[in-house]
């Protein structure tokens, strides 16, 4: 199983990614050992879809870093954020 997940920082920034081990991967995030998130310590998982292929969850990647992706998004992550008091 793979996991196609957005993090965000307590700044607000976003990260979209793929991985067969969330909780490991949440953990390279927030020691700094990824590049693209090193500036920042404190993400939290914002959303989750699972995938049976690398390939499917990769597809899907691609696509919420779209135009379209990034939109809907914004959608999903408004309405999560209001429910949960997410910051």
């Amino acid at each position: 199983m793979y996991i196609v997940y957005v993090i965000k920082s307590a700044s607000g920034r976003r990260y979209t990614g793929h991985t067969s081990d969330l909780e490991r991967r949440l953990i390279e995030h927030n020691s700094g050992m990824c590049r693209t998130t090193k500036g920042e310590s404190t993400w939290k998982v914002a959303y989750t879809e699972e995938y049976a292929t690398r390939s499917d969850a990769m597809k899907r990647e691609k696509w919420l870093k779209s135009g379209r992706g990034r939109d809907f998004l914004e959608s999903i992550l408004d309405k999560t954020i209001s429910r949960n008091n997410f910051t």
